[in-house]
């Protein structure tokens, strides 16, 4: 009798309408994953579990909008005097690299000024499908049986559409300041679903629309070793807390990242090599990248990029299984999605075309694809940009 009227009580709660939320993109995520009807007997264990969940989701979209790699500062055109002629030239064909930087700078009183636009569909978290519904954050499972018999899933849509400017000035010919402000517009639809031996009740839905100011950045390079087809140059970024935490758009503190350069160029080919330390922000990091541009004529320039992070302060999800504290005959397992020990490296290869449609004027499309499951991932991020030289 009791554990009839168990069921029904279970069944009057889980086919009540669903509970929705409208707040913050960090307000709804906390919402979804904090709130759940699978009956563990643990309430500290689930607390836990679920904030941990909700802090890698919020710290796996912060890193894709808050610390993001911006695209180079620094123009398409390099110029250098020439000494034997007295005037100035250009240094190569090709019109660089979309996010690895060069060693050379645009050169005394260039000022360059551009701009970015990007749209991006997130769809896994560390490997797990976000929308089908498989993304399990918690169960219970007899032990012997294959399935789970009480699961309760997350699903999420993730949008962000982000517009950057960007420009630099050329203070010396091995001296350039440089900044960027990226603007973004965030869109989250999510649901939580509890599957009770093959019947499915949504529990709660939540949806949120951000949009403003993300973290901008100052930039600022310095070219140590100039000779004709080669180069190094020191780096360094400053990453300001602009953008609004709570909206996902912000780190929330800064971040200082030092990067050193190192650049082959000669007339039609360059290679480009980039290693950066990060402190502060989202994570603590270490970053790698390598570019290889090549002239195709003299208006369009073809350019791959590698590019590799290290984040020491983002750790994969994976399931865990604590036996079950109450239902002990039968056994039953719990099982709850918690962060690994597993830290998390982003990598990317990223591929594009640079075209001088006009003068000074370069345009931009290019093409970013992710490798491998870590973190936030989308399966391709297309971008256009533009930036002239003056």
């Amino acid at each position: 009798m009791t554990t009839r009227i168990v069921s029904i009580v279970f069944l009057l709660v889980c086919t009540a309408s669903p509970a929705f939320a409208q707040q913050t993109p960090s307000d709804v995520i906390s919402f979804l994953v904090t709130n759940q009807y699978v009956a563990t007997g643990d309430f500290e264990k689930d607390k836990a579990a679920a904030a941990a969940t909700r802090d890698t989701i919020t710290r796996a979209l912060l890193v894709n909008l808050a610390s993001a790699p911006i695209a180079t500062s620094s123009s398409g055109f390099v110029y250098r005097l020439n000494p034997e002629l007295g005037t100035m030239g250009r240094v190569s064909d090709s019109f660089g690299t979309f996010f690895v930087e060069r060693a050379s700078t645009s050169g005394r009183g260039r000022v360059s000024f551009g701009a970015s636009a990007n749209t991006t569909a997130y769809d896994r978290l560390d490997g797990l499908d976000l929308r089908d519904g498989t993304l399990v954050t918690t169960a219970n499972q007899l032990r012997d049986e294959p399935a789970p018999f009480d699961t309760e899933s997350l699903t999420l849509k993730v949008r962000t559409s982000t517009l950057t400017l960007f420009g630099s000035v050329g203070v010396t010919d091995r001296f350039e300041i440089g900044g960027a402000l990226p603007l973004v517009q965030l869109h989250l639809d999510g649901s939580r679903v509890n599957v009770y031996r093959s019947e499915t009740f949504v529990q709660a839905i939540g949806s949120a629309d951000a949009s403003g100011v993300a973290d901008a950045a100052i930039r600022a390079k310095y070219t140590l070793v100039s000779v004709p087809g080669a180069g190094f140059a020191l780096a360094g970024e400053l990453r300001l807390p602009t953008g609004d935490e709570q909206s996902l758009l912000g780190a929330g503190k800064a971040a200082v990242r030092v990067l050193a350069i190192g650049s082959l160029e000669h007339a039609r080919v360059g290679l480009h090599g980039n290693g950066s330390i990060v402190r502060g922000g989202v994570s603590d990091e270490l970053d790698g990248s390598g570019a290889l541009t090549v002239a195709l004529s003299p208006r369009v320039t073809a350019t791959g990029e590698l590019l590799w992070r290290r984040l020491n302060d983002l750790h994969q999800m994976t399931a865990a299984s604590f036996a079950h504290p109450t239902k002990t005959d039968p056994p039953v397992d719990t099982l709850r999605l918690i962060p690994g020990t597993k830290v998390t490296t982003l990598s990317s290869i990223v591929s594009g075309l640079k075209w001088n449609v006009h003068s000074t004027m370069v345009v931009t499309g290019q093409v970013l694809w992710r490798l491998g499951n870590g973190g936030l991932t989308a399966p391709v991020t297309p971008t256009i940009a533009i930036d002239y030289l003056f």
